[in-house]
This record gives C-alpha cells, structure tokens and sequence, in this order.
C-alpha cells in the first residue's frame, strides 16, 4: 500500500502533520486536525445477455485505462446503492438498467494520483431495458463491449481493471453455471 502522506497540514499549514495507520489517517500536533481515510462505498453492475456475454466498458482514463470494467463507480452522499448502480450505468453507458438487485461485495483498492483509496464495492445485477441505444461517455469510457463469460478462462482473458469484478464475475458465473449457453 503507498503510504498516502500530506507536506502540510490542511487547516494550519503546519510542516508537523503525522501519516498514520498506513496513510489512512492524518493528524496535526500543532492544531489538533485529525483526518481519516475511510473506506469508500463503490458499486458495479454485471449485466447479460442471453448469450451468456456480459457488458463491459473499456476504462477512458486513469486509473487502469485502457482496461475493462463492469458499469459503476463511487456512490454520492445520500444515495443508496442501488441509486448509485442506477446513476453510474446511465452516465458511462447513457441506458438505465432495470431490475437491479444485490449479488455480492468485496473490497478493492483504487490507486489515484498518488493516492491509496480502499473501497467497499457492491455488485448488483441487472437487466437492460427490451430496447436501447449506447450512448458512452468518452470521458469515463472509450467503448462498450459484450464479452463472452462461460468458463473462469473467459474471465482471465476479459483484462479486467479491478480485482473485485473478477471475484465477482467468479460468483456470478456459478449461479449460472445450468444457465444454456
């Protein structure tokens, strides 16, 4: 874990600020600012289709460009979960997803500018609407993708971003282990 570290203190501007617990916690002996590090709530959405291919974004931009991720991103205050995977998939994807219900959690580190953030991401499953058009955003995402995923090889070879997708994506797959293909 990079050991996340200020050179001044946020509130005073003192040279004495401390880096604790692994850079998750900062604390000034000068004006007794503390500051923590907590564990963000993210979410993600494995959404198939009747091929057994699941939809991927191909990430626009730092960090993991260029590799793939399901629909999602970090929650906004006062939103639930679910909210957040409704509003994530519509803002990357331009559709809003249906049906969307909990599948499973695991936590997951996000490196950002120098940045060590550890998440809590939730997984959802959904349905897209009978008909849609995708309409990406090319900030967030350079393109959209149905991948197949059948064997824990197709998941292997999907380079994915995150490992919390592929731990995911390993348990979606064993609900549907009967499902045709």
């Amino acid at each position: 874990m990079t050991d996340n570290k200020f050179s001044y203190c946020p509130q005073c501007g003192s040279k004495n600020i401390e880096t604790h617990k692994g850079g998750r916690k900062w604390q000034c002996p000068d004006c007794d600012f503390d500051l923590y590090n907590n564990v963000a709530s993210a979410v993600g959405l494995v959404i198939a289709n009747s091929r057994h291919e699941v939809l991927f974004e191909k990430r626009a931009k730092e960090p993991r460009k260029g590799f793939h991720a399901l629909p999602g991103g970090f929650t906004n205050p006062d939103e639930t979960a679910e909210q957040a995977a409704v509003r994530e998939c519509r803002e990357e994807t331009g559709v809003e997803p249906e049906a969307v219900t909990y599948l499973c959690s695991f936590p997951n580190t996000y490196e950002y500018r120098g940045i060590t953030y550890k998440t809590c991401d939730l997984f959802f499953t959904a349905k897209l609407p009978e008909h849609f058009n995708f309409n990406p955003d090319a900030k967030e995402v350079s393109e959209v993708s149905w991948l197949p995923i059948r064997t824990e090889e197709d998941i292997e070879k999907a380079d994915l971003a995150f490992d919390s997708a592929k731990h995911t994506l390993s348990i979606w797959l064993k609900q549907h282990s009967g499902d045709k293909q």
